[in-house]
């Protein structure tokens, strides 16, 4: 699929994870990584309402956190192009950025474009690939996504200590991941990742306890975080992802409001960080 031939843009759903099992990449000498474009006819407005009821978004907008469920299916078929040298199963999620920067009309088509950079190995051989997602409507940006994957692991060094001198961030808000928590934001997003379902399928998958999915701590995060400051819109958000969080657990979000940076941890360590900007 290339730039210049958009196609609709791809379900994301069971049966692509399940496309994503089986598929082997060619790793071809000299092919350059996929760039890609596809077209939504329009946005779903009722998953967009299911996604608010879900993460506890309370205005009738679009929450900046929702573009990442377009963004995705755009990049999750990307990584299953031919060009892709890595396999799907095994990525970890390790950052993402998004960025509205218009307003957007529901009833008109988008066109959502995505880019690769593999980076050069690291140190201890762990390779990144960074997938970016430019979505576009009457000739404007709407929004943009950068997702960053760890897709070849790296070896095991030191166990890094924690910094010490910064203050504490307060307390802004917590909730409880319920055992089905993962399920309900797969039949919203469409990611049946199995490592976010039962135990016995994130067992197959070689996890001890099923985890909840990181885009769905950001997205709890920034309800949470608008809700904080009295209704204001998130139009920037930067997470990165230092631990799963396991169902079942407890998340405490904390934050400076003033300084736009904010933290997640489950059981005393940080499952998520990054920063913020409101309109």
């Amino acid at each position: 699929m290339t730039a210049d031939s958009p196609h609709p843009l791809p379900p994301l759903n069971g049966a692509t994870m399940l496309r994503a099992l089986f598929r082997h990449p060619r790793r071809l000498a000299g092919v350059r990584t996929p760039r890609t474009s596809y077209t939504l006819d329009q946005i779903d407005g009722n998953q967009l309402r299911r996604y608010r009821q879900a993460l506890g978004f309370r205005d009738e907008g679009i929450p900046l956190t929702y573009w990442y469920l377009l963004a995705q299916r755009a990049q999750v078929a990307t990584m299953l192009d031919d060009a892709f040298p890595f396999r799907l199963p095994g990525t970890v999620h390790t950052a993402n950025s998004l960025q509205v920067h218009g307003d957007a009309r529901r009833d008109a088509p988008l066109l959502l474009a995505t880019s690769v950079h593999i980076r050069p190995p690291a140190d201890n051989g762990a390779v990144y690939a960074e997938l970016d997602t430019v979505a576009r409507q009457r000739d404007a940006d709407v929004f943009t996504c950068r997702s960053t994957y760890l897709v070849v692991r790296g070896q095991r060094g030191p166990r890094k200590q924690p910094r010490g001198g910064d203050a504490p961030l307060p307390q802004v808000a917590s909730w409880q991941l319920g055992r089905k928590s993962g399920r309900e934001y797969a039949s919203v997003s469409g990611d049946w990742n199995p490592i976010h379902l039962w135990g016995w399928s994130a067992r197959l998958m070689g996890m001890k306890r099923p985890i909840i999915h990181g885009m769905h701590t950001l997205a709890r995060a920034c309800a949470e975080l608008e809700q904080a400051s009295g209704g204001g819109r998130i139009v920037s958000l930067d997470g990165r992802f230092k631990a799963p969080a396991p169902l079942g657990s407890e998340l405490v979000l904390a934050a400076d409001l003033g300084a736009r940076h904010f933290s997640v941890g489950a059981g005393g360590r940080p499952v998520a960080e990054g920063s913020f900007r409101f309109a």
